[in-house]
C-alpha cells in the first residue's frame, strides 16, 4: 500500500474494489492497526473523528487502540467460520464482544444479544443465541458477525468481502441488510470487494485499487457510466450486463498483477494495458481530477483512448 489517501463521511458507504493482491484488505487492516508482520505502517496518518476532534490512530497507545477497535470502528471478516470460536455459543460471543469494551454493563450486554440477532434478521433469535456457529448456515453466520460488529454501536463498519462465500440469494439479503443498517443507524460503511455488482447496489462512492495504489475514485454512478482509467474500464467490461442491446464478448485482462517487491517502472498497470503509450513505461502518473468529483491515475484517459481507437476498443 503506497500513498493511499481517502475519506469516509458519517453515514456514507464507500466501496474499495480491485483484484486479489491490490491492497484492499491491507488498507482496511491499517485502519485498525492490524497489519500482520513483517508489514508495518511506515508513515502517514489515519485520522478518525470530526474536524477539530480527530485522533490519529497511528499514534494511539495500546490501551487506546484496544478501545478504538470495536467501540469506534468494527470489522466484518470474509470467513465468519474462522472468525467465530467454534466451541462457544453465538449469543455468548456477541455478549463477550460488548463486555470486552465495557460500554454496557453485563446485564445490558446480556439483554442486547437477542435484539441484535433480531435486528440482523436471524429467525427465532432466542433459540439461535444458544446455538454454536456450526449450527448456523453461511448466511446466518455472516449475519451473526454483523450483529457482533454492530453490538457496540461503532461509527464505522468495515466489511471485508462479506458476501464472497455466499450464494446469490443470500448475497442479496446481506446487501439489503447492510443498506438498511446504514440508513437506520447512520453507521458509515467501508465495503471491500471484487464484486462490482455489490458495489453498484450498495455504495455511493467507489475507490479502485491496483498494485497498492488508488487508480480511480469517484461517485459510483459516475465511475460506472464513464470510467477513465483503463483498469476500471477493463474490470467493468469483464462482467456481463443485462442492459446491453448488443452483447459483445467479455473482456479479459491479460497477465497478472505485478510483484510489489519488484514493481515495473512507470505506470504499474502498463504491462497489461492495451492503451499504453511510451510515457506510461517511464513515468508514473499522479492521481488527478478528470471530471468533477472523479480522479484517475492515468496518462491516457479512456475518453481519449476510445476516441483514438473506436474499432479496437468498442464502447464501455
Amino acid at each position: 500500500m503506497d500513498g493511499v489517501s481517502f475519506h469516509v463521511d458519517r453515514g456514507e458507504t464507500v466501496g474499495i474494489v480491485g483484484e486479489s493482491g491490490s491492497g484492499k484488505s491491507v488498507t482496511a487492516m491499517s485502519i485498525l492497526r492490524l497489519v500482520a508482520e513483517p508489514g508495518r505502517i511506515a508513515s502517514g496518518r489515519i485520522l478518525f473523528g470530526d474536524e477539530g476532534k480527530q485522533k490519529d490512530v497511528v499514534q494511539m497507545t495500546d490501551d487506546e487502540i484496544r478501545e478504538f477497535r470495536g467501540n469506534d470502528v468494527a470489522m466484518i471478516f470474509q470467513d465468519p467460520m474462522t472468525s467465530m470460536n467454534p466451541v462457544l455459543k453465538v449469543g455468548f460471543q456477541i455478549k463477550e464482544a460488548m463486555a470486552a469494551h465495557e460500554r454496557f454493563t453485563p446485564k445490558q450486554a446480556r439483554d442486547r444479544v437477542v435484539p441484535m440477532l433480531k435486528r440482523v434478521r436471524i429467525p427465532a433469535p432466542e433459540d439461535r443465541a444458544k446455538n454454536y456457529p456450526h449450527q448456523f448456515s453461511g448466511g446466518m453466520r455472516q449475519r451473526a458477525m454483523i450483529a457482533m460488529g454492530l453490538s457496540n454501536e461503532p461509527h464505522l463498519l468495515i466489511a471485508d468481502e462479506p458476501t464472497t462465500a455466499l450464494d446469490v440469494t443470500v448475497q442479496a439479503q446481506i446487501i439489503e441488510l447492510l443498506r438498511d443498517l446504514n440508513r437506520d443507524l447512520g453507521t458509515a460503511v467501508i465495503l471491500i470487494t471484487h464484486n462490482l455488482a455489490v458495489v453498484a447496489s450498495l455504495c455511493t462512492r467507489v475507490i479502485v485499487m491496483y498494485a497498492g495504489r488508488i487508480v480511480e475514485e469517484g461517485p459510483t454512478r459516475q465511475i460506472f457510466k464513464s470510467p477513465q482509467h483503463p483498469y476500471t474500464w477493463s474490470l467493468l467490461r469483464s462482467i456481463p450486463r443485462l442492459d446491453e442491446y448488443q452483447h459483445e464478448k467479455l473482456l479479459t485482462i491479460s497477465g497478472l498483477p505485478p510483484d510489489l517487491t519488484n514493481p515495473p517502472p512507470g505506470c504499474k498497470f502498463h504491462p497489461r494495458c492495451r492503451f499504453r503509450v511510451d510515457r506510461c513505461l517511464e513515468e508514473e502518473p499522479p492521481l488527478g481530477e478528470v471530471d468533477p468529483g472523479q480522479k484517475a491515475r492515468c496518462w491516457v484517459l479512456m475518453r481519449n483512448a476510445l476516441a483514438a481507437q473506436p474499432q479496437q476498443a468498442g464502447q464501455p
